[in-house]
């Protein structure tokens, strides 16, 4: 889909320090893949390749996986959990057949390296944060949402995040994860699941460098070298990650795979 170049506000005052302060950026226009990469899309890749992701070179990679009950939030080794076999195609661990993944899923366990090579196989690059956000606003600037200033207008959910009372009560029932793409509304440039579902990668170094500023969406909190997830995902919840916005961003170092982070595509002319 193609986004327009130009100017727009980037950040936010008013939520985390980490995405202060609002300001003026300019960037050119692109194009961005219509959805995060799916699953289908990825294992296409993977015949074609014979990729094989660091998630399946480790061995293991963190799964979500949902407490007895409340707990303390600070610390998320409570349900980040390493999981033997978890991996793009096993997202769950060698206990979830392939059988049952949906391929119009969001691909997760997927590394910046990962990412990065897949991009360039199909013929583009990875988004800087700038371009992710003007992309994920949808031409809507200053908003605190995508789709406008109310989270859930008229009563309409718009993207797929948690429900309940993290990490231990998931309303809908089942076991918490991404869902199909689609599902959503789109945004003003066509853009599907820009917030919500899974978290997504950019080149952009992440600059904050204050531990506490690092969210604990993610289980590993090195801050010495760390890279930009833009969008949030299905485990974001008002009272521990209320980061299903563009201006949110989190730091993650690039060996980072879970079971929430995928990523989409680029491209400076999809032409060529």
């Amino acid at each position: 889909m193609f986004v327009p170049g130009g100017a727009f506000r980037m950040g936010s005052n008013d939520h985390y320090p980490e995405e202060r302060p609002e300001r003026t950026v300019e960037v050119d226009s692109f194009w961005l893949d219509e959805t995060p990469v799916t699953v289908a899309q990825f294992s296409r890749f993977v015949e074609a390749t014979g990729w094989v992701t660091q998630s399946e070179e480790q061995g293991s990679s963190h799964v979500f996986v949902p407490t007895s009950g409340p707990v303390d939030l600070s610390n998320p080794a409570l349900w980040w959990l390493p999981v033997t076999g978890a991996c793009w195609h096993t997202p769950r661990g060698p206990a979830e057949a392939t059988a049952t993944i949906d391929p119009q899923t969001p691909v997760t366990h997927i590394a910046l390296a990962d990412a990065k090579v897949y991009a360039a196989w199909a013929g583009g690059r990875l988004p800087t944060e700038i371009e992710w956000e003007r992309a994920a606003r949808g031409g809507r600037d200053g908003e605190p949402y995508a789709w406008g200033t109310e989270f859930a207008p008229h009563g309409q959910r718009m993207a797929h995040v948690w429900r309940g009372s993290f990490p231990w009560y998931y309303a809908p029932g089942g076991v918490p994860g991404p869902c199909p793409v689609g599902q959503f509304p789109a945004n003003g440039y066509g853009l599907i699941d820009m917030i919500g579902n899974v978290w997504e990668w950019t080149v952009s170094a992440y600059t904050k460098t204050d531990a506490s500023s690092v969210c604990s969406c993610y289980p590993d909190r090195d801050t010495q070298q760390l890279w930009t997830l833009k969008g949030g995902s299905h485990l974001c919840a008002a009272e521990y990650c209320l980061r299903y916005r563009p201006a949110a961003r989190i730091g993650v170092r690039s060996t980072a795979s879970t079971s929430h982070i995928g990523f989409r595509v680029a491209y400076s002319n999809p032409e060529n």
